[in-house]
């Protein structure tokens, strides 16, 4: 028996599901794994921190500028095929990372790592398109998003237990039987291709240019906004009120367990309510959590700090969830690849933006270039004037949202 709307039977779309699942899990996995284990790089290469962040760097730098090429080839070639191509690589670069025997070839291995990760977190949503119905759209893309949460909240634990277990190299050894795993699941599961089907190239790319526009910006601010409380959060739980590094991390980690837990509801929302409602009211709980962010701590302390994240990471699964089945949806068969790479680079760079620039404006606000030094009174109206932009970006994002919205209702009443 087959769901409606899909081409792949029931039993067979749970193997299908599972696949995707575990290789969001390891692309997200890949982001954070490694971060906690720069000052052991340090050490064992005898290297400045400089150069050790090059692990970091080119992973993430790698995957940015190329999750819209390989989107394109798995138009191209057929996205099962690119997809088992970019588990082969994961798989490969996992070992390599794990062998290096100096810093820059680990930092070579970390990049084309970072490229199989662009296939595994492009391709993975458009699959998931390609092979869910319609109407459990919704949950299939809140299903993404909670694997996506969870790996980039294990990593620091997983790659902690592993560092003090196996050394350095054991974080990049672990990934690969995961990898080979996830190899073995997708050659047996995802559905081959019933024939080679492609429209014409301007069809997708006057989508793109005209009607995709909108929920990429939005996609955009909204990963800068949450990129902003992971920048800005520490400095000021640390040095504004003063908790103790150990406790700093608990409460950091607040914001990935709810977006873990709150993923799945997520999506079930969007199958009920509709994507575009959905999207409405994502944003407005992002505006409202981010406004939050900017009053509440400073009278409430971490109470109200955690309050604000209760309202924001909601906000934000609801957001994701919602923009990306809406904007799959309304993308052509033979542009998924290219749509999804398109949700991923926006939203890399929203992440680097929010790091930068938000990080610089936080910086002004404080007042002082070195803000690890700043007084707890700076750190605090630093965190209110950096967060109450952060609203005015959410409320922006919120009208573009309307204007979108208004001009599809006028559009499909003509």
């Amino acid at each position: 028996m087959k769901p409606p709307g899909s081409s792949v039977p029931v039993a067979a779309n749970r193997g299908v599901t599972t696949t995707l699942a575990l290789s969001m899990l390891l692309a997200a996995l890949g982001t954070s794994i490694a971060n906690i284990a720069l000052p052991r790089l340090a050490e064992a290469f005898s290297a400045p921190f400089h150069h050790v962040q090059g692990v970091v760097i080119a992973y993430l730098g790698t995957l940015t500028v190329s999750v819209l090429i390989v989107g394109r080839l798995g138009d191209l070639h057929g996205l099962r095929r690119m997809h088992l191509v970019g588990l082969g690589l994961f798989a490969v670069a996992s070992l390599l990372c794990a062998l290096a025997p100096t810093l820059w070839l680990l930092i070579g291995a970390r990049a084309l790592q970072g490229l199989g990760a662009a296939f595994l977190m492009s391709l993975s949503m458009a699959l998931m398109r390609e092979t869910t119905s319609p109407e459990r759209m919704g949950r299939a893309m809140g299903l993404l998003g909670t694997m996506s949460a969870l790996g980039t909240a294990l990593g620091p634990s997983l790659g902690g237990a592993l560092l003090s277990a196996s050394g350095w190299r054991g974080i990049f050894l672990v990934q690969c039987p995961l990898a080979v795993l996830a190899l073995i699941l997708a050659f047996v599961s995802l559905p081959s291709p019933a024939g080679k089907e492609s429209g014409p190239p301007t069809r997708v790319r006057a989508m793109v240019k005209v009607a995709m526009l909108p929920a990429l910006l939005i996609n955009l601010l909204v990963a800068a906004v949450m990129m902003t409380t992971l920048v800005v959060g520490p400095f000021y739980l640390g040095r504004g009120l003063g908790l103790a590094e150990t406790a700093v991390g608990l409460v950091m980690a607040v914001g990935p367990a709810l977006a873990i837990v709150s993923g799945l509801p997520s999506g079930r929302l969007v199958d009920a309510w509709g994507a575009r409602r959905v999207v409405g009211i994502g944003l407005a709980m992002l505006a409202a959590g981010a406004f939050l962010l900017s009053v509440l701590p400073n009278s409430l302390g971490v109470g109200g700090y955690v309050l604000a994240i209760l309202v924001l990471t909601p906000g934000y699964q609801l957001f994701q969830a919602a923009n990306n089945t809406a904007t799959l949806a309304d993308s052509p068969k033979e542009g998924r690849g290219v749509v999804s790479g398109l949700l991923g680079l926006s939203r890399n760079i929203g992440l680097i933006l929010g790091a930068s620039v938000m990080g610089a404006l936080f910086a002004f606000a404080v007042g002082s270039e070195d803000v690890g030094r700043a007084s707890a009174l700076a750190i605090a109206k630093g965190m209110q004037l950096t967060f109450l932009v952060a609203a005015g970006l959410m409320v922006g994002g919120l009208w573009i949202a309307w204007l979108t919205a208004r001009r599809h209702g006028e559009a499909q009443g003509r």
